[in-house]
């Protein structure tokens, strides 16, 4: 309603040389009249421009002006006058219906729409929630831009301590603020202020090298990491690191054995695969290494088709999440202290342990309950640890007494003991929901209620029950499709998740044609002044190594399918916002990687860990909710975690891509908009973050 006012009060400014067309006339025919009746027409031009201004007593304005006589009494105002006390009756008389005609067309619009909004409030609903969406938007921009001056400003470079910082995670802090039992290693946002500046590389950082060749060998100086933490990570999963001049070699340390094949080979074993390469065959796809060292069974297995995701604690040097994804692997960090992981249930084919550090036997077997949840069914869990090993059990009383605490625990979760070999167990998850139905009274943990069983774990306490028993996703991993074929989902499959195979059908046509217009604009050749690094010639796009890509409204997973059909090289942390629609359980089951979050917050990674941050209609989706940031809060986000030389692809509507073009000056991101031929009111943004060196001190 305010633009409509806005509209009546600049309409009552009738002419732009500021007099009353009426008086003119009359100027016009009495240019003889003195000065009273000169005062007379100032008079009529400011009762106009402010209406309810002559209504008021004016002390200098002489009586009979207003129909008073000389004795002091109200002469008739119909009463037959002079020409000129006619003609200012008709003058102020047409005022006067001026006004009245203003206020009943306000006052019957006003009217007008509350009758509208009650009696046809179901036909005009979807349009009111456009107008809404709209005006929030709106907002938003005004907030961006009220402060003036003070927002425009470049953003600063951030001091040497945020080399390495990732927000959420201060243990010293959670400490203090009263957080312990592993509670104080965990994810906490909002105890500290956002800071809004630019993170600087180390001094001696480069850029990563090209995959596979930086799989195996990386820069040291791009990592933080001490000469005695490389000396001291020779354990199984690790591989032995070797330091060779500026680079950290992962390459095994002898010809004849290498142990990380070796161990692969003997898990596919104990399942009764011949070996590592026919995990596809027994329905394994995708993988979640806890504490996985720096991904060297992720890496052995990459070249499997297998897609293992790293996740370990938070870790301020010889990070095991900061290497692996070093390696252009995939990682995150996360924790299993006191809150549940921020994927749905029946997640993963197969969960690995290798002396990761966790002690299973703790907190009630609270964590195994975890662990449960995120398999799926007919999955397995691989645990390797001195603990599992027969030969400690006669040397130590009190190794016993954990393993057999482990081994009734997951028995009574209607696991099955597969294998056990030197230090390392197998076992499958039952593929059958009725085993739970068929325990002892009494025995092992109950069946986690409807409530307290969601898709969505975001911040979720770990749940004392057993999970996702009720969910229509319970498939068998044998009974799945291999991959590729998973990744295609049939009619059947899509009804699972309520998509219709139709809308599932476009989405998968136009990623396949989007992404190699997107491959092709990711050269230095769309910034016409962008410089090259000296001594390199333009190679073909990518200009430099596109390995991690980061989807942050991964929707279907439809961008990170149609790059792999490319034949990319690369893997895609597929991100479900949480305040949109949660496609995450589907993106999972086709044999994908993903995890939600709150774009509000950091993410729960290293600063420059991803090559390519792609975002369609991210920033329509935030614009339509209450906002708890501003874009330069996901902007700055997207710089911290974004590679030196690392591209941005935004895809919006025209209006939040051009308020968004804005924002990139401040960034110092070289950025260039695109027209969508396909789509008049949709812009692409094309970004590349430059490589800026900070001074050696």
């Amino acid at each position: 309603m305010s633009r409509p006012l806005l509209r009546g009060v600049s309409g009552m400014r009738i002419s732009g040389n500021g007099h009353d067309p009426w008086d003119s006339e009359m100027k016009e025919r009495n240019e003889k009249e003195d000065l009273e009746k000169d005062h007379s027409t100032d008079q009529s031009y400011l009762a106009l421009r402010f209406p309810f201004r002559f209504l008021s007593h004016d002390n200098n304005t002489s009586p009979s002006k207003y129909g008073i006589s000389e004795n002091g009494f109200t002469s008739d105002i119909f009463s037959s006058g002079t020409p000129r006390s006619r003609q200012n009756f008709t003058m102020l008389f047409l005022k006067f219906s001026l006004i009245a005609i203003v206020f009943l067309a306000l006052t019957g619009s006003f009217w007008w729409t509350i009758s509208i909004s009650t009696s046809s409030r179901g036909h005009i609903y979807h349009g009111y929630r456009r107008l809404q969406e709209q005006l929030v938007s709106d907002l938003w921009d005004i907030g961006e831009i009220s402060l003036g001056s003070t927002r425009s400003k470049d953003l600063e470079f951030c001091s040497e301590d945020f080399e390495n910082y990732v927000p959420c995670f201060n243990e010293s802090q959670n400490l203090a603020l009263g957080y312990s039992n592993g509670d104080e290693v965990d994810r906490h946002c909002g105890q500290e202020l956002k800071q809004h500046c630019l993170v600087l590389p180390p001094v001696k950082y480069r850029i990563p090298l090209r995959w596979p060749t930086g799989r195996d060998v990386i820069w040291v100086s791009n990592v933080k990491i001490t000469a005695q933490e490389v000396l001291s990570s020779g354990s199984l999963t690790k591989r032995m690191m070797m330091l060779e001049e500026e680079q950290i070699s992962f390459r095994s340390a002898s010809l004849m054995f290498d142990g990380v094949e070796d161990y692969s080979h003997q898990i596919a074993e104990m399942i009764g695969l011949r070996n590592e390469s026919n995990f596809i065959l027994a329905g394994v796809r995708t993988i979640l290494d806890i504490g996985c060292g720096y991904g060297s069974f992720g890496a052995h297995l990459f070249s499997k088709e297998l897609l293992t995701m790293c996740i370990a604690n938070y870790e301020a040097s010889g990070s095991q999440v900061q290497l692996t994804l070093e390696r252009g692997l995939p990682a995150m960090i996360g924790s299993f202290a006191s809150k549940q992981l921020p994927y749905p249930s029946l997640s993963f084919d197969m969960l690995h342990c290798a002396r990761c550090g966790i002690d299973w036997d703790q907190k009630d077997g609270i964590l195994l309950l975890e662990v449960d949840r995120v398999l799926k069914p007919g999955g397995y869990f691989v645990w390797t640890s001195p603990l599992t090993n027969p030969q400690a059990f006669l040397r130590n009383k009190e190794n016993q007494k954990r393993w057999n605490f482990v081994r009734d625990f997951v028995e009574n979760l209607c696991w099955e003991l597969v294998s056990q070999q030197d230090e390392t167990v197998v076992w499958k998850k039952t593929s059958k929901a009725s085993c739970y139905s068929s325990r002892k009274p009494g025995s092992g943990p109950s069946i986690c209620s409807k409530g307290n069983d969601v898709e969505s774990p975001y911040y979720r306490p770990l749940q004392p029950c057993i999970g996702g028993t009720r969910n229509r996703r319970w498939i068998p991993i044998e009974e799945r499709r291999n991959w590729p074929s998973r990744a295609n989902l049939n009619k059947n499959e899509l009804a699972v998740y309520g998509v219709h195979p139709e809308e599932f059908a476009e989405d998968t046509e136009n990623w396949k044609t989007t992404v190699g217009n997107f491959w092709s604009l990711l050269s230095p050749l769309i910034f016409s002044d962008h410089p090259k690094r000296p001594g390199d010639e333009d190679p073909s796009p990518p200009y430099n190594m596109v390995r991690n890509v980061l989807d942050m409204n991964a929707h279907f997973g439809g961008f990170n399918s149609a790059l792999l059909e490319k034949g990319k090289s690369v893997w895609v942390m597929n991100v479900v916002p949480t305040i949109g629609t949660n496609h995450l359980p589907m993106i999972l089951d086709r044999g994908f990687v993903g995890v939600l979050h709150d774009w509000c917050e950091a993410f729960p990674t290293y600063p420059r860990t991803y090559d390519l941050v792609h975002a369609e209609g991210l920033l329509s989706l935030e614009s339509g909710h209450r906002h708890r940031c501003s874009t330069l809060d996901i902007f700055t986000e997207i710089d911290r975690i974004l590679r030196p030389e690392g591209w941005v692809i935004i895809r919006d509507t025209a209006r939040l891509i051009e308020s968004a073009r804005a924002l990139t000056t401040r960034l110092k991101w070289d950025a260039r908009v695109i027209e969508i031929e396909s789509n008049s009111d949709e812009r692409l943004l094309i970004c590349q973050k430059p490589f800026f060196k900070r001074q050696a001190s």
